[in-house]
């Protein structure tokens, strides 16, 4: 049995919506008009007013299942079992599903690593591609799979629900991973072709056949593995009630621990299945990635009796779409003075289900679709059988301002993902014209990537233990944007980093080739960077959209990955249409020796400095989501 406060009499279907899940009222109801409890065991109390001296509060009981469960405690947060009831707290969820969740990510990163760190050297050598195109058609790549990222967020959201969206998109990864493994295996198996003067003529040409058998694979992994991942963050979330004080302590440590799978598994790759591909074994290092991903996806099934879901919302898009045409249509109309008379429902949720949302200033040509054309036909609060069109509420209205207020914050996102980029594209090729031997060990060109975890790992202890804790007794801890704009300041650092080692070792190319341990510092910088870009933005994200948007804020860090993929495609085919003239070999040449990647690592520290004045400048001007104070006070449990 559950009690919760609420506000108004009017207000109480919307305080037990997360248990009734009544789909008009919002999310997660099983089946349409239907509530998962039966209206013959639900009880309401009656009203409690001169207890608590108000004439607003009112206490509601909501009885539990009988027979088989009967006295045991609920979630409240509205989740449900696999059968479509209330989840009861000791049988669903918790750790023991948030812990096949971490196994699994661990396995799909460690799977999707083993193809994408070392996929540059892959299309360069046995796909007989040149350095720029290389590094082009792998940004291109990298980009669709972030794309895929809002993809499988809006779907799951909208349409499948998370868990279905995760089974599916699994199975996706692990079909474009087996293609990869046998067309390697069967076709593609001239591998360890090139000389150690980098020459690759005797290598075999791929034929057509096996060139679109190739891309068609590593598509079907950037599809299933790009619109899982945000799905999976989610989902793995949804396994803590945020309503519960301890397991919403046990949510925050989820995201934490999550980053460390996402590292461990990236560990694994970096250091073992990249040695494995540079000896040639490029088939056996896909079969091992192939075979990771279906381990993660048996032990993800293994939960599914386990597991808590939420059902589809709708999709965040079309209230988007529906909200611009409306205050377009209504532009003739004046939006009243005081913000009462605009429309909205009364209590603490909106039509959507979410929280509401206060009214802001900003973008107030939008507030034309929440003013109500007839008043004698509907006033503010009411909810009726057939909303009015083009009529929308304060809340969705507040929904539309959210996103575009992180639009320009999130696009100046894109120059560091530029950045990021270089990792998985041009530092491999530098790597790969550098000594990479120590003592009698040979360091795989893709290998030296270790250090960016060893950064992201250390910067996240260092952060935590030695930044944000002593500030924190001081009220003086950084906020996200300024966190943001730290993160920009190492990733230009980084870059100059990355261009002084190539300098130096221009420099002393006719004589001997610098060590790739030189490369250390700029790995451990864009590490550094990514604690205080990419985790704070996924995090800023959820924090400033509404509670239906949640899975389009973790896949936006992955849309702003895409665009930046894109965009160091974009650079790398104009620096080398610009730089080729003349007759000269361009800045990323076949032969590093011959070209100028210095100038070019140059070229994206200058991109990011004027990116970072941007950013504060926009910053400093962002207002937060004001959102108001739910009106649930006490909830525990009736015994």
């Amino acid at each position: 049995n559950t009690l919760a406060w609420i506000q108004t009499p009017g207000d109480i279907y919307r305080c037990i919506y997360p248990l009734t899940l009544r789909r008009e009222e919002g999310c997660g109801s099983t089946s349409a008009n239907k509530s998962v409890f039966s209206p013959s065991i639900m009880d309401i109390a009656q009203e409690d007013e001169r207890d608590q001296g108000q004439d607003h509060d009112h206490v509601i009981v909501v009885a539990g299942d009988q027979g088989e469960g009967e006295g045991e405690e609920t979630t409240m947060d509205g989740s449900v079992d696999w059968n479509g009831s209330p989840c009861l707290r000791a049988k669903s969820g918790g750790w023991p599903a948030g812990l096949l969740i971490l196994l699994n990510q661990a396995l799909a990163t460690m799977a999707v690593n083993g193809v994408s760190i070392n996929l540059v050297t892959f299309m360069r050598v046995v796909m007989q591609l040149d350095n720029a195109n290389a590094a082009k058609y792998v940004s291109n790549w990298s980009g669709t799979t972030y794309v895929f990222s809002i993809v499988g967020a809006i779907i799951a959201d909208s349409y499948w629900g998370r868990y279905k969206s995760c089974i599916i998109f699994q199975l996706i990864f692990l079909a474009g991973l087996v293609e990869l493994a046998i067309s390697s295996y069967f076709f593609l198996h001239n591998f360890s072709c090139e000389s150690e003067s980098g020459d690759t003529k005797t290598c075999r040409t791929p034929s057509a056949a096996e060139i679109a058998i190739f891309y068609v694979a590593i598509y079907k992994i950037a599809l299933g593995n790009g619109a899982y991942q945000p799905t999976n963050t989610t989902f793995g979330a949804d396994q803590f009630d945020e309503e519960h004080t301890k397991e919403k302590r046990s949510k925050t440590a989820f995201y934490g621990y999550f980053f460390v799978a996402n590292n461990l598994g990236s560990l694994v790759a970096v250091t073992f299945l990249t040695y494995i591909e540079d000896k040639g074994s490029w088939a056996a290092a896909f079969v091992i990635s192939a075979a990771a991903s279906l381990l993660g996806l048996l032990l993800f099934a293994a939960g599914t009796k386990r597991f808590r879901h939420f059902m589809p919302c709708g999709n965040p898009a079309a209230t988007v779409g529906n909200v611009l045409v409306a205050a377009t249509k209504k532009r003739h109309l004046t939006i009243p003075t005081q913000v009462e008379k605009l429309y909205e429902l009364d209590g603490t949720h909106s039509v959507n289900g979410g929280k509401k949302i206060a009214h802001t200033p900003g973008y107030r040509f939008l507030d034309k679709a929440a003013v109500i054309e007839d008043p004698s036909i509907l006033l503010p609060g009411e909810q009726p059988a057939s909303r009015p069109r083009r009529l929308y509420t304060v809340t969705q209205v507040e929904q539309v301002k959210c996103i575009l207020r992180l639009i320009p914050i999130w696009l100046c996102s894109i120059i560091y993902s530029t950045t990021y980029s270089q990792m998985s594209s041009v530092f491999i090729e530098q790597a790969q014209a550098m000594d990479n031997t120590l003592n009698k060990f040979t360091i795989p060109a893709a290998g030296i990537g270790i250090f960016e975890i060893i950064g992201v790992t250390s910067f996240v202890f260092i952060y935590t233990f030695c930044i944000a804790k002593p500030l924190s007794k001081r009220s003086k801890e950084p906020t996200e944007l300024q966190r943001m704009g730290i993160g920009l300041v190492i990733s230009t650092a980084a870059m100059i980093a990355a261009a002084l080692v190539e300098r130096q070792r221009l420099k002393h190319a006719d004589h001997y080739r610098l060590s790739v341990l030189w490369q250390i510092p700029q790995y451990l910088l864009i590490g550094a960077s990514e604690v205080f870009m990419y985790v704070t933005m996924t995090e800023f994200f959820n924090d400033q959209l509404p509670d239906g948007m949640r899975s389009l804020g973790s896949a936006m860090s992955g849309a702003s990955m895409s665009a930046g993929s894109y965009a160091n495609s974009l650079i790398v085919s104009l620096v080398m249409a610009g730089s080729r003239s003349g007759g000269q070999a361009g800045w990323i040449p076949q032969n590093l020796n011959q070209g100028h990647v210095d100038r070019f690592f140059f070229l994206i520290a200058a991109l990011n400095a004027a990116d970072l004045a941007l950013f504060v400048l926009l910053a400093k001007r962002y207002r937060g989501v004001a959102k108001p104070a739910a009106a649930v006070v006490a909830v525990g449990s009736i015994k």
